[in-house]
């Protein structure tokens, strides 16, 4: 399936986050990109096209194509609660994501790539389909043949974010991970305006 395989620095630069994590590039050159940098006056952008924006950072920082992501939007609007952060949640319990937020890989590629490669067990069962969706009590562990992979090994070695997140879980003697609940929009630390992404599909 067709995915972004363009400069990451770039595309950061334009949301004006670092959507793909740590990136010393996108540091430097904190203003969008262009032929004459930051001397250039900017227009302010209107309601559509900052909602618009907002959006393509949510598609971009999941990895998540466009017709994914308005299925994945209509879902979230059939279930009851506040749409916007139902739409995260459900984007935060994608496979790929789980896997990310639990430290075995260090980006969400890296994670969505162990996942079709078929590293990664749900509930002792090979799976390698990244946008997976995860519930609560579901177990995520790492395929035996798989356990000593060096790109791993030093995730999980270098990566305690899994510690930092209250709905999922990571047992360090059993190589597995495991979701607890949802979760709740504090503990989702996208700087996404979620909102701007329910008035744009409302329009």
């Amino acid at each position: 399936m067709a995915r972004y395989t363009g400069p990451k620095t770039k595309k950061a630069r334009a949301f004006g986050e670092a959507i793909y994590g740590p990136d010393k590039s996108f540091d430097k050159k904190k203003y969008s990109p262009g032929m004459h940098g930051n001397s250039r006056r900017r227009r302010q952008k209107s309601d559509y096209a900052m909602q618009l924006m907002e959006k393509q950072k949510a598609k971009y920082t999941y990895g998540v194509l466009e017709r994914q992501f308005r299925n994945v939007f209509d879902k979230a609007s059939r279930k009851g609660g506040v749409t916007g952060e139902v739409l995260l949640q459900f984007l935060e319990a994608r496979l790929d994501n789980v896997v990310y937020r639990l430290g075995i890989a260090p980006t969400r590629d890296a994670a969505r790539q162990l996942v079709t490669h078929k590293h990664i067990l749900v509930n002792g069962v090979l799976t390698n389909i990244p946008s997976m969706h995860m519930k609560p009590g579901d177990l995520i562990s790492i395929r035996a043949k798989s356990r000593n992979n060096v790109n791993i090994v030093e995730s999980i070695a270098s990566n305690s974010s899994a510690r930092n997140f209250g709905w999922i879980e990571w047992n360090k003697d059993r190589q597995e991970g495991k979701v607890l609940a949802y979760p709740t929009r504090d503990e989702i630390p996208e700087k996404i305006n979620e909102q701007l992404i329910v008035e744009l599909y409302s329009k």
